[in-house]
């Protein structure tokens, strides 16, 4: 598990980010196990309770399932249903700023729109 966590915001939620986008950036592919607890706990230095509830939080999101005994392991499907949540959460977050600073600084749509346009190219997005 790659990252690192800060003062930023609740340790639990920075657990549950960090193995979101190891699905999403392919660490973890449906049905793989990801770090128990425990390891979770040792390598960022945390309570286990801590990172438990990350964990938990993630499977009753339906991302991951529990095999009793054995570990927690990624669901079939979450890694669509990540991306289709990181969509939204895009479109009300990101977006929103960047419109609302738009309309500050006087762009037009047309003028916007060439702007993230210019950058997708820049970052080679399709």
């Amino acid at each position: 598990m790659n990252g690192t966590l800060n003062d930023q915001s609740m340790i639990y939620k920075q657990i549950m980010q960090l193995i979101e986008d190891g699905i999403l950036n392919g660490e973890y592919h449906e049905d793989d196990q990801i770090p128990s607890t425990n390891e979770l706990a040792h390598v960022f230095g945390i309570n286990p309770a801590t990172a438990g509830k990350g964990v938990n939080r993630l499977a009753e999101d339906g991302l991951l399932y529990k095999k009793r005994g054995i570990g927690m392991f990624v669901a079939p499907g979450a890694t669509e249903a990540l991306r289709q949540k990181r969509r939204e959460e895009f479109v009300t977050q990101a977006m929103q700023t960047v419109l609302r600073e738009a309309k500050r600084l006087g762009l037009t749509k047309a003028q916007l729109l060439a702007l993230l346009a210019q950058k997708a190219d820049e970052e080679g997005l399709q």
